[in-house]
C-alpha cells in the first residue's frame, strides 16, 4: 500500500513539473517579450542562483575537488544547456508573437534525438536501427507539425522558419548538455550539478550582456516583468525541476517518461485557453505522431541505460530540461 502510495506521488509530482514547463513555455516567458533576450536569459539564471545560495552554499565545497575535466564538462552543460539552449527557445518564443507557441514548445520534445546521437559521439553509446526508425518518423512529423501541409513561404513565413531553427537548436543543446550532465553526475549529485549549472550559466550571461550593453536594461524592467522573474524561478524555473526530481525517485523510467507528457499537453491546452491558439487538424496529427515516435525513443534510451548500470557501465538519461 505505502509503495503505490509512493509511486502516485511520484507521478502526481513529474506530471504537476511538466504541466509547469507547458505553462512555462506558453503563458510566463513569452509576456517578457519588451526585453531582450540575452538579459532575460541572464535574470532567469541570476535571480534562481542567488536562492540556491541560501540553501545549498555547501556547494562551494566542491571546488576544490572539481578536475579539470569537471570543470569542462560543467562548462559545456551552462554554455549549451543555459546560455546556447535557454537563448534560442526565448528567441524562438519571441519571434512567432505569440501565435504558434504551442509548436515552439512541441518542437522542444525532439531532444531525445540529439540527447542520443551526442551520446553516440561522446560516450561512445551504440545507435540502434529501432532509434533510426523512430528518429525519422519524429523529424517527419515535426516537419508536419511546423508547417502543416504546405511548403514554407521564405517571404512571408520567415519568422516561422527562424522560430523553427532556434527551437531546433534549443533541443540540440538541451540534449547535449543532458549527456554532459550525465558525465557529472557519475560524481556528483544532482545538487551539485545544478548548482554550478547556474551558477557557471549566470556568470556566461554576465560577460554576454555586458558585450552587448543589454545589462543597463535593469531600468526598463517591469513590475510585471519582476512578477514573471520571481514566479519563473519559483515554480516552471528550479522549483519544477527540483518537483522533477522528487518524483523520478519513487517511479520507474517508464513511468517518468509517460507523465512527461503533460508537458506538451500543457502547452496545447494552455495556447489555446491564453492565446486562442488552436493547431489544425495535420499539425494535431503531426504532433501525435512526434510525441509517439519520442516517447518510443525515450523507451529505447530508457531500457538501454537500465542493461548497461546493471553491468556497470553508463549511459545518457534522457530527460526533459527546463
Amino acid at each position: 500500500m505505502l509503495k503505490n502510495k509512493n509511486k502516485l506521488l511520484g507521478m502526481m509530482a513529474i506530471a504537476t513539473a511538466a504541466a509547469a514547463w507547458g505553462i512555462d513555455g506558453v503563458v510566463l516567458t513569452p509576456r517578457l517579450y519588451n526585453l531582450d533576450v540575452s538579459f532575460v536569459v541572464f535574470m532567469l539564471h541570476l535571480l534562481p542562483f542567488l536562492a540556491m545560495n541560501l540553501f545549498f552554499f555547501r556547494e562551494y565545497s566542491h571546488l576544490s575537488r572539481f578536475s579539470r575535466t569537471d570543470f569542462i564538462f560543467l562548462c559545456l552543460i551552462a554554455l549549451l544547456g543555459g546560455a546556447v539552449g535557454t537563448m534560442s527557445i526565448v528567441k524562438a518564443l519571441f519571434l512567432v508573437n505569440f501565435q504558434n507557441l504551442s509548436v515552439v514548445v512541441l518542437l522542444q520534445k525532439l531532444q531525445p534525438v540529439f540527447a542520443i546521437v551526442m551520446a553516440a559521439v561522446i560516450l561512445k553509446e551504440k545507435v540502434t536501427s529501432e532509434f533510426f526508425k523512430w528518429a525519422s518518423l519524429a523529424i517527419i512529423g515535426s516537419y508536419f507539425l511546423s508547417f502543416g501541409g504546405q511548403l514554407p513561404n521564405i517571404g512571408t513565413d520567415r519568422n516561422t522558419l527562424y522560430a523553427v531553427g532556434f527551437s531546433l537548436l534549443a533541443a540540440f543543446s538541451f540534449g547535449s548538455a543532458t549527456v554532459f550532465g550525465k558525465r557529472i553526475m557519475m560524481n556528483y549529485e544532482f545538487t551539485t550539478a545544478t548548482f554550478y549549472r547556474y551558477a557557471l550559466t549566470t556568470l556566461i550571461m554576465l560577460f554576454y550582456v555586458t558585450f552587448l550593453g543589454t545589462i543597463g536594461q535593469w531600468t526598463e524592467i517591469s513590475p510585471m516583468n519582476w512578477g514573471i522573474f520571481v514566479l519563473i524561478g519559483l515554480t516552471t524555473g528550479s522549483g519544477a525541476i527540483a518537483l522533477y526530481y522528487f518524483g523520478l525517485k519513487k517511479v520507474t523510467a517508464m513511468v517518468s517518461t509517460i507523465c512527461e507528457l503533460f508537458f506538451p499537453i500543457s502547452a496545447i491546452f494552455f495556447d489555446y485557453l491564453v492565446n486562442d491558439s488552436l493547431l489544425s487538424p495535420i499539425q494535431w496529427g503531426s504532433a501525435l505522431v512526434m510525441v509517439y515516435a519520442i516517447f518510443r525513443i525515450s523507451s529505447i534510451a530508457k531500457g538501454t541505460e537500465s542493461r548497461e548500470e546493471n553491468e556497470g557501465f553508463s549511459a545518457v538519461i534522457v530527460e526533459t530540461e527546463s
